[in-house]
């Protein structure tokens, strides 16, 4: 009867350490727990969690307030998923750090745009203005294109997504291009003469795209299409039924309807 009983014991912990294990990632439980940014994922995500309810799923979120840390928690599989950023940030970031990190799907874009600082507007533009640009790979491209496309300066044929500051090639105003921090950039709107932003630092410095940007990228832009923000998951794990869940609510039309009423062109459902 000792025997038995120590086999049985033996048993239930062999269950329950392979209970915690299965926990940990996520495996294919009901709980989806996904890393975000503050604004618009987190907030696209809490909207999320009835449509997934419905399906038996607990969304559980978590805002990160760096593009780091999501990443790393996804990769030792600690979360499920990350909704923070767009496929060239994920490729560069699984090139420089060796993680496996892949999209499991894509949910919407933010526009950059270019707003106001010191200058009201384009036209007011003058000789040795600053604008403020994020310092970070892809964003400092997207930054320069945008100002390329309103006449500001002209780059280096082929520049394209990879652009920095080394490759301007014209300036005509002499423009000095001040590279910072992307969370930095909103602060210094009463320094710069313009400012250009990615959408999620815009919404949380209280810009709207339709009502402040001075310009911005379109739909139909090659950025628009190539910076779209995924749902990201560690490699094998996009094919679990709560990840195509999660992918699912969020291309639901209640979630559409939520980011065109919410955010008034910062951020666009990717078809």
């Amino acid at each position: 009867m000792k025997k038995f009983t120590a086999v049985l014991l033996a048993g239930v912990l062999a269950v329950g350490t392979l209970s915690g294990c299965a926990g940990k990632g996520g495996g294919d439980d009901k709980v989806i727990k996904v890393a975000a940014s503050a604004t618009p994922h987190a907030e696209i995500l809490e909207k999320a969690k009835p449509v997934l309810a419905e399906k038996g799923y607990d969304l559980q979120v978590t805002v990160f307030d760096d593009y780091v840390q999501p990443n790393e928690v996804v990769e030792s599989g600690d979360f499920d998923a990350n909704y923070f950023q767009h496929i060239p940030y994920l490729d560069s970031f699984n090139a420089e750090k060796g993680t496996h990190l892949v999209n499991a799907g894509g949910i919407h874009y933010e526009p950059f745009g270019i707003y106001p600082g010191t200058r009201k507007s384009l036209s007011d533009v003058a000789e040795g203005d600053s604008i403020a640009v994020p310092n970070d790979t892809t964003n400092e491209a997207r930054a320069l294109l945008l100002l390329q496309d309103n006449g500001f300066i002209t780059l280096k044929e082929g520049a394209g997504l990879t652009a920095t500051v080394n490759d301007i090639q014209e300036n005509p105003y002499n423009l000095e291009i001040v590279e910072l921090e992307a969370a930095q950039v909103p602060r210094v709107v009463s320094e710069v003469a313009f400012v250009v932003l990615n959408g999620n630092y815009a919404l949380e410095a209280g810009y709207s795209v339709g009502k402040d940007a001075l310009a911005y990228e379109r739909a139909d832009s090659e950025a628009a299409k190539t910076y779209v923000n995924v749902i990201a998951v560690k490699e094998g794990s996009e094919g679990k039924e709560k990840i195509k869940a999660l992918v699912e609510a969020l291309k639901s039309d209640d979630i559409k309807s939520y980011i065109e009423e919410t955010y008034d062109g910062a951020v666009i459902s990717f078809e």
